[in-house]
């Protein structure tokens, strides 16, 4: 067994460890409105009595030795001795080579696989209704290598990195993650009938992955027509896997099928056993501080963070309450159709899960 895939199963196995008395978690609340909707969650969590103490770190990036870019030291170290972080929305500084805060922290802790279900939610009116699929993504090379130089004045180069490692790491995450959580096809997304040489070396890497799950139904298709099919029929698709750049465009046109990133989860696998769950949306500061953020995406990923944890009794609990909140239609922010505030909201939730006791 390749270190990849044992660490997945060891991930898998792993959730009576984590069940056994409190577990922390680094807490990284983030900009906008951030600390709100991490309020929001710990609320929630207490609620349902879930064992997490959260320990506080704010990130931003600061310059360590020889002027490289850097997350703040006690953040470091937390995440290297809880391995399991919960992030709200990170804003990154227009300053003149000031780094991404997202790419900072993916590259920090080797965050190599982008992991987001897209599930239709009964009672949030979209075009779609019946949505039930995972976009994983490789989050660590492709055009966001960073590699790019002037070769003259007015032409410029950007380098698509692809290695063989990476591309075989991702695709035995996706492998192992469709096995684990029942599902039954994994769709590599490509564009190797143009970059013959980097796409089909990731390409290369899935089918050679795919010999050892006979199990789960494989195939392949250009990022062009998974994009075409999937606004006609999304019903089609299960766990998607691709480099980069196509995760990126596509995960984001997932969310929109399903009513946006507000209501969408996200979870960040890294290596030796970390992992952060994010929000993806913005820090909206035209809203921060007004009790109108709706923090459903960040309460979302933190399920899948308590999942991952083993702990899914919990997760299930405060999803329940979550959606029934939301399929009720009576209290809801305002970018879910209604007028309540954020804090009404949470209690309304948190109300849900005591009466689910």
């Amino acid at each position: 067994l390749s270190p990849v895939v044992r660490a997945v199963k060891r991930a898998a196995l792993r959730p009576a460890s984590f069940s056994r008395g409190m577990q922390t978690v680094t807490l990284i609340p983030g900009d906008g409105i951030g600390p709100e909707i991490s309020t929001a969650v710990m609320k929630i969590f207490e609620a349902a009595k879930a064992p997490v103490r959260w320990e506080e770190r704010n990130v931003t990036a600061i310059k360590g030795p020889g002027g490289r870019w850097m997350i703040p030291p006690d953040a470091k170290e937390s995440m290297d001795r809880s391995k399991i972080g919960l992030k709200g929305p990170l804003k990154t500084p227009i300053a003149a080579g000031h780094p991404s805060m997202n790419l900072l922290l993916r590259k920090t802790f080797d965050l190599y696989a982008n992991v987001r279900p897209c599930i239709s939610i009964e009672g949030y009116k979209t075009p779609y209704t019946d949505v039930n699929l995972v976009t994983i993504r490789e989050n660590t090379e492709g055009e966001y290598s960073g590699i790019e130089h002037v070769i003259v004045d007015g032409v410029v180069q950007s380098i698509k990195l692809i290695t063989e490692n990476a591309s075989k790491r991702i695709a035995e995450y996706a492998f192992e993650y469709a096995r684990n959580n029942q599902r039954s096809s994994v769709t590599a997304v490509h564009k190797a009938n143009i970059m013959r040489m980097s796409d089909g070396l990731f390409l290369r890497k899935c089918r050679e992955v795919a010999e050892g799950y006979k199990d789960i139904k494989f195939t392949e298709m250009y990022l062009d027509t998974v994009c075409l099919n999937m606004v006609q029929d999304p019903t089609q698709f299960d766990v998607l896997v691709m480099p980069n750049l196509y995760g990126d465009i596509l995960s984001d046109l997932c969310a929109g099928l399903i009513g946006g990133l507000g209501v969408t989860p996200s979870g960040n696998i890294g290596a030796n056993g970390v992992a952060i769950f994010e929000s993806v949306h913005g820090t909206a500061p035209d809203i921060a501080g007004l009790d109108m953020a709706n923090p459903t995406a960040l309460l979302l990923s933190a399920v899948m963070m308590l999942r991952h944890m083993g702990l899914h009794a919990h997760g299930q609990k405060i999803q329940t309450a979550c959606f029934d909140t939301i399929r009720d239609k009576k209290v809801l922010t305002k970018d879910l159709g209604g007028s309540s505030k954020c804090s009404e909201f949470t209690a309304e939730i948190c109300r849900r899960i005591q009466d689910l006791e």
